[in-house]
């Protein structure tokens, strides 16, 4: 690009500034204009025979900064020789190339125009326009002689330095004090600018634009601080090239803190600023172990696969030789699915080889995650919440990341696919793989697969139109089936093909029939009879072994079923009861629902399942009754027909109050309970213990919601004997009350905030420990891994605190507690099973402060569960965090400072101190 001499372009330039009605004038200002222009290039001509010397260019840019000093820059030394060339070939008559494209320009006090100096003037709100470009500043000098923008800022009256240039191309913006631009050779020099480059921020003193994409710095600061006049920290680049969106190469560069410099420094650096994913090296942390020496953590390489794809290897390394592997990946499809998953293994040495406490573990977890958008195939869904592994990889881990999830007594997993057919009836099938595992007992329950199918409900008799009305137009019937494959076994077998040897598969078939109507208007009766049919492909038979007086159990192959029903109905109302008090008080209505119900249940007797041996025992020859089907997975057909009654009340309390706001007219309702429910039976048919103990249960909500309270007991009706066996007398006829408590527990959860809404749980952080088997809030304490917990965080909008002469009250806080006891009672015991109190809580001391905890006590044993302090500092563009166990099995501290912006993340210092284990 280059921009012409006006002499070859006067129509441009001044027949537009000139436009008028009179054509005379206009003749005689552009003939004028031409022989004066004709009269400076004849007159330029040397004498004939004379040489022309060349002209040393030295002119130079002046611009005032904001600090009013003077900078002087030879223009020719740093944009590049410009060559002279005899005059005579650039004279008029051979105009140079015309530009490739249009140039606007524009100012909003004067554009003027110095032909002498071949020189365009604007001024105040001046922008140019060239291709791609976009220049505005205070002041905008166009050289067309020298090919040469100048832009600057001017003064305003306050004498402030002002409408400084703005340099736009493309995507990158430049904000400098002053910049000279050669358009032809399209190279420039831009003088304290500042520039954004992704997460990170570059404040240069010397910019030299080479091309499109490269310049190259001077006395640059690389910083992530939101502050460009004052960053509390950056990196200074005394030379450095810059590739824009894509990387900043360095010379001899370290850090400065509030211009303090510190001996943090390296020969050279690369900072990258790539869009896109790019694959690089995870840095670890470091420390010591009591047990196993020094060690890296959670240091390892990050692959960007695809734009849907990535993986993260990484590693932990002690000195005793213990190590782990981690790979975690994460994938997402938009409008489609969404997933993760992680594999954690450790090899565990403790002590070393030779003495007697020499251990050596294996320890592993699996996790995945996967749930599909429900855009994506409306009648079908693929889901996954997988949590499986060593019993004791949560307890045992060293990885600062499981904190948590050491209070986890159960890992659960369920990996499921679903289907819909739509059509009448619609047919939906479900087919799953489940696993539950109990890491106290290591026990294990899992089926693989499960199979289950049903069909929607069909009302045979209703009416064309579709009404249902009354008994017969209301029958309708369902059928479902479940098939499964069950899996019984312990943490040491697991995955190995012993656990598949006690595999039990069955099925199970149901047709409910159904039917209700209302009688006498305000009574809903419900009747109902339910057909199964189970499945088995093993059954067993009993004898006795005479000879080793002892009873055999054979397992028999093929397939066998049984075939069960029952009949039930019932019957039950709303019932609604207001007691009004004095609108003028504060209470002025208690409103109270109550939903009784009565129900009756017929369960046949199906001992034709049922089959006899005979039993040599002290007593003489007897005989022993045994059904095949002991070992289904869907239990065994009924031997005892029972024929019961059963009773419920359900009940909710509501009260109308005066609301506090006088504007507002009508009462507020809160609630009282919940609900109070009452539930028993009466067996009609048995023989004694007719009559099943009382079940209450309620719950409730107070404090605008925020507690939540629940509670149960169970109420026995008879009494027991000299062995604390119950015993068909009633406890009242024994001298007792009319009911024995049994059995009792109660909840509260409370979760209060000075602000509504108010959370610092990190969803990424809570999505972990939900998958882990955790609580998705920090009462089991939070996972000590800050370094990777600052890759997922994001600013936060804090509420503006307005200074106070002598206080300030507005100081954040949150409280969470749960809290939970157990009575047991039914032998007599009369014990407290169990009796704890958990509570978490987070304090913002001031907008960069803020102190947090979490711990338990056990009122029953009389101690202190996981116990967690933390600390947190927010210092701007860093955060410093700082976490405490004091005492306990995991007692131990974690301190760490780092830069919270994910292109420096690997800036970072962590110092821990892990548990004695040895203690």
């Amino acid at each position: 690009m280059s921009i012409q001499k006006p002499s070859h372009t006067f129509t441009k330039i001044h027949l537009k500034p000139l436009r008028t009605n009179s054509l005379y004038i206009l003749f005689s200002l552009s003939f004028t204009v031409f022989i004066n222009t004709f009269g400076f290039a004849q007159g330029d001509l040397p004498k004939d025979g004379t040489s022309i010397s060349p002209i040393e260019d030295k002119q130079t840019l002046v611009t005032k900064q904001k600090d009013s000093s003077t900078v002087d820059v030879n223009v020719k030394e740093l944009l590049g020789p410009k060559t002279e060339t005899d005059s005579t070939i650039t004279d008029s008559i051979k105009p140079k190339p015309l530009l490739s494209s249009t140039i606007s320009y524009k100012a909003t006090d004067y554009m003027s125009y110095k032909q002498k100096e071949g020189k365009m003037y604007l001024y105040n709100e001046a922008q140019i326009l060239y291709e791609d470009m976009d220049i505005s500043a205070g002041v905008i000098i166009l050289d067309y002689n020298n090919d040469l923008v100048y832009a600057k800022g001017i003064k305003d009256t306050l004498g402030e330095y002002t409408q400084k240039p703005v340099f736009k191309q493309g995507e990158n913006v430049i904000e400098p004090d002053s910049i000279v631009f050669n358009t032809q050779t399209r190279k420039g020099l831009i003088y304290n600018s500042v520039t954004e480059q992704q997460q990170g921020r570059l404040i240069t003193e010397t910019t030299k634009r080479v091309n499109d994409s490269v310049y190259y710095l001077r006395n640059s600061k690389f910083t992530t601080s939101d502050n460009v006049e004052d960053p509390e920290y950056y990196f200074l680049i005394r030379k450095g090239k810059l590739v824009p969106n894509k990387k900043v190469i360095t010379g001899l560069t370290n850090l400065f803190i509030y211009d303090v410099p510190t001996p943090i420094g390296l020969p050279f650096a690369f900072f990258p600023l790539s869009k896109k994913r790019t694959s690089g090296i995870i840095f670890p942390s470091f420390g010591e172990d009591g047990n196993r020496g020094y060690f890296l953590q959670n240091g390892g390489y990050y692959f960007p696969i695809s734009d849907h794809v990535d993986l993260a290897i990484l590693g932990d390394y002690y000195t005793n030789g213990s190590y782990g592997l981690r790979l975690e990946n994460k994938y997402a499809k938009r409008y489609k699915y969404n997933g993760n998953l992680g594999f954690r293994y450790e090899n565990l040495i403790t002590s070393e080889r030779g003495f007697p406490d020499y251990a050596k573990t294996t320890i592993y977890n699996l996790r995945w995650s996967h749930s599909q958008d429900a855009k994506a195939s409306p009648n079908s869904r693929f889901a996954a919440s997988v949590n499986l592994g060593s019993s004791n990889y949560y307890t045992q881990s060293i990885n600062q990341l499981n904190l948590p999830n050491t209070q986890n007594n159960t890992l659960s997993s369920s990996v499921s696919y679903s289907k819909t057919f739509q059509g009448e009836p619609q047919a939906n099938i479900n087919l799953a793989a489940t696993h539950s595992q109990n890491t106290q007992t290591e026990s294990i329950n899992m089926t693989l697969p499960t199979f289950q199918g049903s069909l929607s409900r069909i009302f045979p008799f209703a009416g064309k139109d579709g009404t249902k009305k009354g008994v017969i137009q209301n029958i309708n019937f369902q059928y479902s089936v479940r098939a499964e494959n069950r899996i019984v076994t312990t943490d040491s077998l697991f995955f190995k093909k012993e656990m598949f040897n006690d595999a039990k598969v069955g099925a199970q078939h149901t047709i409910p029939i159904s039917t209700n109507f209302k009688i006498f208007d305000h009574f809903s009766v419900t009747a109902s009879t339910n057909f199964q049919e189970t499945w088995a492909i093993k059954t067993i038979e009993k004898n006795y072994d005479f000879d080793n007086e002892e009873m055999v159990t054979r397992e028999v192959n093929g397939f066998d079923a049984f075939r069960t029903y029952n009949f039930s109905t019932s019957i039950g109302t709303t019932l609604y009861g207001i007691f009004n008090f004095n609108k003028d008080k504060k209470l002025q209505a208690i409103r109270h629902v109550i939903r009784p119900s009565l129900s009756y249940n017929i369960n046949p007797s199906f001992d034709n399942y049922y089959d006899e041996f005979e039993v040599i025992d002290a007593n003489g020859t007897t005989k022993s009754e045994y059904t095949r089907f002991e070992n289904s997975i869907f239990g065994t057909p009924n031997k005892t027909f029972s024929s019961s009654v059963g009773i419920a009340v359900s009940n909710n309390f509501e009260a109308k109050i005066k609301d506090s706001d006088s504007t507002k007219l009508e009462p507020k309702k809160i609630k009282l309970l919940n609900n109070l429910n009452f539930s028993t039976s009466y067996n009609v048919a048995g023989d004694s213990l007719k009559w099943s103990p009382l079940r209450i249960s309620g719950g409730t909500q107070l404090l605008d919601n925020k507690m939540n309270i629940n509670f149960g007991a169970n109420l026995d009706p008879y009494a027991l004997n000299s062995n604390n066996k119950k015993i068909n007398t009633f406890n009242i006829n024994n001298g007792g009350s009319l009911f024995r408590l049994t059995s009792a527990n109660l909840t509260m959860s409370y979760s209060l905030s000075s602000k509504s809404g108010n959370t610092k749980n990190d969803e990424d952080a809570v999505d972990d420990r939900l998958l882990s088997g955790g609580r998705a809030d920090d009462l089991f304490g939070v996972s000590q891994d800050f370094a990777n917990q600052q890759l997922n965080q994001r600013d936060e909008d804090k509420e503006e605190r307005e200074p106070d002469e002598f206080y300030n009250n507005k100081i954040p806080w949150s409280l969470r507690f749960a809290y939970a006891v157990n009575y047991a009672n039914s032998t007599r015991q009369n014990e407290i099973s169990s009796h704890s109190l958990m509570f978490s809580g987070d304090i913002e001391l001031t907008p960069k402060w803020s102190i947090g905890g979490s711990s338990s006590y056990d009122f029953k044993n009389k101690g202190f569960g996981l116990t967690q302090l933390r600390f947190e500092r927010d210092l701007l563009s860093w955060r410093m965090n700082f976490s405490w166990v004091p005492f306990g099995t995991y007692n131990s501290w974690n301190f760490f400072i780092g830069i919270k912006s994910s292109i420096l993340k690997d800036l970072k210092y962590e110092q821990r101190r892990k548990p004695d284990e040895s203690l």
